[in-house]
């Protein structure tokens, strides 16, 4: 069995596009660590900063073939960056969008019940659409007042799987809803005040 250890990220690189799982292992082992420690550091969140770096390294495993990279450490470190940034933006993203739904919601049920009334009751009918591990998430998110941390670890998922599931259902009810009402989604889906969503 070759000595993987002492082949130079080229070599490897090499085998790894001819589907080398051990020179994957090796590449994998060399560079997991660090990445890890800088995600983590960028994204202060544990979990989080896993699922950035696995997904980079699937990634690599599942371009090998087509992908021409000239230094494995440096495609490896741009990418997690890429990664990082994604991962901020869509969670500045959800807290903005929360944030909005909170407001919008307390004016309406401050000063327009009627029509607070007619919202909840599309968006409820909406959410009986969704399917049910969807739903699920969205109901911890919201009534048990779980971060994505939490939903994650109780339903034995990824935290990038409960965003995506989030992503999809208010995509979904966002498509689904009245012309009359393209932003508003009541306060089924608002997360409860001072909830982080990590």
């Amino acid at each position: 069995m070759p000595a993987y250890s002492t082949y130079t990220d080229e070599q490897l690189y090499e085998l790894l596009q001819g589907g080398d799982q051990d020179a994957f292992t090796e590449i994998y082992q060399r560079y997991w660590k660090t990445l890890y420690q800088r995600a983590r550091a960028m994204l202060n969140d544990g979990p989080l900063a896993q699922d950035v770096v696995q997904e980079v390294f699937i990634s690599l495993w599942n371009r090998r073939a087509d992908a021409r990279i000239e230094k494995v450490g440096a495609y490896l470190h741009q990418a997690v960056r890429f990664q990082e940034l994604k991962a901020l933006h869509r969670l500045q993203s959800d807290a903005a969008f929360y944030d909005r739904l909170a407001s919008i919601t307390q004016d309406l049920i401050n000063h327009e019940p009627l029509l607070y009334n007619e919202m909840e009751s599309i968006v409820r009918n909406l959410l009986s659409r969704l399917p049910e591990d969807q739903r699920n998430i969205l109901r911890l998110s919201r009534e048990e007042g779980l971060t994505y941390r939490e939903i994650a670890e109780k339903l034995g998922i990824s935290i990038k799987t409960v965003e995506k599931k989030i992503s999809l259902s208010l995509r979904a009810i966002r498509k689904g809803m009245d012309g009359s009402f393209p932003v508003l989604l009541s306060f089924a889906l608002v997360a409860p005040a001072g909830v982080s969503h990590l």
